[in-house]
């Protein structure tokens, strides 16, 4: 998890932006771990990321950092801003859907609301790319994956409510149920 110790320097408001991202996995699928911040993009950087696994095999991943300017030198509206990053791989019947991109964006936004992650000037992008194997690689079959890129900018201090809705995104791109709900389908696949 972040390291606090290295947030000593940007004052106590930051030390707390980084503990919201050490917090407890919001379910077991879901892995997360410290990874370098970029440096260049904010005085205070941290970073994480997840990956999401189903019966061993890895359905999704993602990267949430979090840079901070208590100077408000930016360009952003405030002094932090949550920039997310998701991927997961998608049936190919899903992946020619027209409606993938709003849809998909309406998991982020269901999940900032559902987290009570208060926010404004919310942006990003969904893209979907296929990828096909040629050659020696013509028997792989095709893939493909949608990426969705998004930041923000917290309305408050405390960033859990902004790590609760990163990783209720990455469940939602997984494919996975809400975490109340059991998933039928996956228990009967069980051997």
């Amino acid at each position: 998890m972040p390291d606090v110790g290295s947030a000593a320097d940007a004052g106590e408001t930051f030390r707390r932006a980084v503990e919201a991202l050490a917090g407890p996995s919001l379910r077991s699928e879901i892995t997360v771990r410290e990874i370098p911040a970029p440096g260049r993009l904010a005085p205070h950087t941290a970073a994480v990321s997840a990956e999401v696994a189903v019966h061993g095999e890895e359905v999704a991943w993602g990267r949430l950092i979090v840079l901070y300017d208590p100077e408000g030198t930016r360009e952003w509206p405030g002094p932090f801003r949550v920039v997310c990053q998701v991927n997961s791989e998608l049936e190919s019947d899903i992946a020619t859907d027209p409606l993938l991109g709003p849809v998909a964006w309406s998991w982020l936004t269901d999940a900032l609301d559902a987290c009570g992650a208060s926010h404004h000037t919310l942006s990003g992008t969904v893209t979907r790319a296929t990828t096909e194997g040629f050659g020696t690689k013509s028997g792989e079959g095709s893939t493909t994956e949608v990426e969705m890129r998004a930041s923000w900018t917290p309305e408050e201090d405390d960033l859990s409510a902004h790590t609760a809705a990163w990783q209720t995104l990455l469940a939602s791109a997984a494919g996975l149920p809400p975490a109340d709900v059991a998933d039928i389908a996956r228990q009967r696949s069980r051997p």
